[in-house]
């Protein structure tokens, strides 16, 4: 017996659907579940988010959300991490962020989920450059390394001590091995 593959969607018309949960993306006309963080992805997400927006929040450098939907180039993602420049950010006219995201991440960062699919996460940041974001990061706290993607260069591989790349006007020096660090719950 054969079964009749269902008619994709159209963006808007996933777009129209009521949010998830977990959340779903919108990648080459197909919705794909993002899986439920667990708590080390959470802990390490939690971190560099208060470490980006630490040094970028109060001078308006840049913003670092968590989870935030962003539909550009015929997909709707949600990366782990989307940074936006400043002046990027699209604000209403109360000077509060829209709703809706219609533009790459300047900076996109994704921690690797063991169920998830290391060619999909970095599929979607792929896209991304394709599209407007300047870099991107894939966080795998399995061999503690960060795969860093920048617009028209090879991936470079960073561990231990390795001083990764941020957006050009942070002033934020991390190395893998810092990241990894904050795993640990315990005070030495």
């Amino acid at each position: 017996m054969t079964v009749a593959k269902s008619a994709a969607l159209t963006l808007d018309e996933f777009l129209s659907l009521p949010e998830t949960k977990p959340a779903s993306e919108y990648i080459d006309g197909e919705i794909i579940p993002k899986p439920m963080p667990k708590a080390r992805h959470s802990r390490l997400q939690g971190k560099i988010i208060n470490a980006i927006n630490e040094v970028t929040e109060a001078q308006q450098i840049a913003y670092a959300f968590p989870e935030l939907r962003c539909t550009f180039g015929g997909r709707s993602i949600i990366p782990d991490i989307s940074v936006f420049r400043w002046d990027n950010i699209a604000l209403d006219e109360n000077e509060e962020p829209l709703d809706n995201v219609l533009i790459a991440p300047d900076w996109m960062i994704e921690v690797l989920s063991p169920e998830q699919s290391p060619n999909r996460v970095t599929g979607n940041i792929l896209h991304g450059l394709k599209h407007g974001c300047q870099l991107g990061w894939l966080v795998d706290p399995g061999d503690r390394s960060v795969i860093v993607f920048q617009p028209q260069q090879q991936p470079e591989l960073f561990h231990q001590d390795d001083k990764l790349t941020v957006l050009e006007e942070i002033d934020l020096e991390l190395t893998a091995k810092q990241i990894f660090s904050w795993l640990k719950m315990k005070a030495e």
